[in-house]
């Protein structure tokens, strides 16, 4: 059975979203980069390929069920922050509205009973919940350590040391 055409609309704006969080993610890392904080940018770096990860997850699925890809415009995203915490309580921000955006989402699969798509977004609930443990969880480590400039070069050093993927881990375990 074919996706119906607001499932696709509805994915398609979601695809949009995907990419403009990378594309957020990587102004965020730019932002890194000039400021020094070269195991946050790496951070901010493998955030960017999670998001595009997913949107493509999303391009795939549309694709495989017969509907149609439309790619859309992504503003420019956000340049300056006033220190490494504001861009963390950002980042968090931002992946709780996306967490709102993919429940919109299942909300609109159950609603057409489109059992296939809400299985498929399932996976992308379960990964919303992880963003926002480990976003909150670098947020409640930065307001430790404050202004503090070893505490700040010690984070950089360990987010730096992020893998490709995040697992269930703690968030300390996670980086």
């Amino acid at each position: 059975m074919n996706i119906s055409k607001n499932m696709t609309k509805v994915f398609n704006d979601q695809i949009q979203a995907e990419l403009a969080s990378a594309y957020l993610y990587l102004s965020m890392a730019a932002w890194f980069e000039e400021n020094d904080f070269g195991g946050f940018a790496h951070w901010m770096k493998k955030q960017y390929a999670e998001e595009v990860e997913h949107a493509m997850k999303m391009f795939d699925y549309v694709a495989s069920r017969g509907g149609k890809v439309e790619l859309k415009a992504i503003s420019a995203p956000k340049r300056e922050w006033a220190n490494v915490l504001a861009v963390y309580q950002d980042t968090l921000a931002h992946e709780m509205e996306v967490t709102k955006l993919i429940y919109k989402m299942v909300e609109a699969a159950a609603k057409e009973k489109d059992y296939a798509s809400t299985e498929f977004l399932n996976w992308f609930v379960k990964e919303q919940v992880e963003e926002e443990e480990t976003a909150s969880g670098i947020v409640a480590t930065l307001e430790k350590v404050g202004d503090s400039v070893v505490g700040l070069v010690t984070y950089d050093h360990v987010l730096g040391k992020r893998s490709t993927k995040i697992g269930r881990a703690s968030c300390r375990e996670r980086v």
